[in-house]
């Protein structure tokens, strides 16, 4: 098809035409930076809370949902003392405040491994942040919010407090001259409130916790953050790997995001991959080319990190589920299509919202996933397909794809016609294919949010 006249569906699908973050599709204007910050997003000004009462309710959450994998290794007694041996990550952090280590290299492996705040053999916890100038303070549940100051250790703020009930106890970090709260930027535990994030201290209700920089040097891939919704008491029989995860949880996320947490089965661990600057390379299979310009094609390399890197981290932190699925939208639904191709052992579904599964062929003639499932034939993992819009849908340029009708919108003709091709692939609908049709939705997360409880709920089901 010709670039021209495809520009503007190009530009609701791609954002191809438009410059970062001036639409509203998720394929461009949702683009994060490399999570090399460690929490960068929560470090903003937020509103000062009031008290963890009745945030902490709706998000209640930790002791231990994912502890056991989680939880740095503790030494044996002191043969001198009796007491208990410190933990790997409370010996570490307290190299760092000494000035023995790094902070920085402390701090990232801490997050990484047992995460913050530390549970330290005082029986309390050790809360540190690189927060920067200041006078830095603690605050939470624990004391009424209450701000307590903390010590001050090269580039390195730290405390060490008495949790009474650390299970659901809210806290973030303060800083009176500049009237600044934010949330724990390595904390692994978190929610939303009307205050913005916030930090627990531990949960073991359904909850939200954070890894950061999650890579593998040899893929060549920019690192990036997870964040998984874990569900009460860390019990789960369903793991759902989610692209374009900063979209998923966060209510600031455009259009308000997908908030998951209100639609997620409670069997359900949810575990979303943020996205890169290089996401359209990344999310695709083949390359393709957009205004003349060659762009994608590294799919096969994003599959692999996530199916060899983030699922058996994930696996080692919370254990292994029953049923395996993959879920995204847009370019996002395109790569989740494209891991089960290339794993269909490994997942038992794959979701596609709105998928662009026409790439490949929007300016060139690479093959698209429509052909390549056409030609794998039945296969045992199920697949759930949808898209809002309407249209004529029509081959005009003959490469086999039926995307060239100027009045069709949000990938629908595309995602038809897979539909067609995977029934008469074999598959069953309602028993292992799932098609919806959303006649004039937009391609947005609004949308996706409306209507993404159906797949979660088929999923959850199987």
């Amino acid at each position: 098809m010709r670039a021209a006249r495809r520009c503007l569906p190009l530009a609701a699908f791609v954002l191809a035409c438009q410059p970062t973050g001036a639409g509203t599709d998720s394929d461009d204007a949702t683009t994060m930076s490399p999570s090399t910050s460690f929490g960068g997003s929560f470090t903003t000004t937020e509103a000062t809370p009031t008290t963890g009462t009745e945030t902490g309710a709706t998000t209640s959450s930790s002791e231990g949902s994912s502890e056991a994998g989680t939880e740095s290794e503790t030494s044996g007694p002191d043969t001198a003392t009796g007491e208990p041996g410190l933990s790997e990550d409370e010996a570490l952090l307290r190299q760092a405040i000494a000035g023995e280590v790094d902070a920085e290299e402390a701090m990232r492996t801490i997050a990484g491994r047992g995460g913050f705040p530390v549970a330290a053999a005082s029986g309390g916890f050790l809360f540190a942040c690189l927060c920067g100038q200041g006078a830095w303070t603690l605050a939470g549940d624990h004391d009424d919010w209450a701000p307590a100051p903390m010590s001050q250790a090269g580039s390195l703020w730290w405390i060490e407090a008495d949790i009474a009930a650390p299970d659901g106890s809210l806290y973030k970090f303060h800083e009176p001259d500049s009237a600044q709260w934010i949330a724990d930027p390595y904390g692994r535990r978190h929610g939303y409130d009307d205050f913005g994030t916030f930090s627990l201290v531990r949960a073991s209700a359904a909850h939200l916790e954070r890894w950061y920089a999650i890579e593998d040097a040899g893929l060549g891939l920019a690192p990036r953050e997870l964040e998984v919704l874990v569900p009460q008491d860390g019990a789960f029989t369903h793991a759902l790997y989610v692209h374009d995860g900063q979209n998923l949880f966060d209510p600031g996320a455009f259009f308000g995001g997908w908030q998951l947490p209100a639609s997620a089965p409670p069997n359900m661990l949810v575990v979303g991959i943020t996205n890169t600057p290089a996401r359209m390379d990344e999310y695709t299979q083949v390359p393709d080319e957009l205004d003349g310009q060659p762009i994608g094609g590294d799919g096969a390399v994003y599959a692999e990190l996530v199916d060899s890197v983030i699922r058996p981290r994930m696996e080692a932190a919370y254990g292994p589920a029953v049923k395996v699925g993959t879920m995204g939208s847009s370019l996002g639904g395109l790569i989740s299509l494209v891991i089960a191709d290339l794993y269909p052992d490994r997942y038992d579904m794959a979701i596609s919202l709105s998928g662009t599964v026409g790439w490949g062929s929007l300016e060139l003639h690479n093959e698209t996933i429509l052909e390549t499932y056409e030609a794998a034939g039945k296969r045992g993992f199920a697949i759930y397909v949808d898209s809002g819009g309407e249209g004529t849908c029509v081959d005009a340029d003959q490469d086999g794809i039926e995307d060239d009708a100027p009045d069709s919108f949000d990938n629908y003709c595309e995602n038809a016609q897979l539909y067609a091709i995977l029934q008469a692939s074999g598959y069953t609908p309602e028993v292992d294919v799932f098609y919806v049709h959303a006649p004039g939705a937009m391609h947005n997360e609004l949308e996706w949010a409306a209507r993404v409880g159906v797949p979660l709920q088929i999923f959850a089901g199987l």
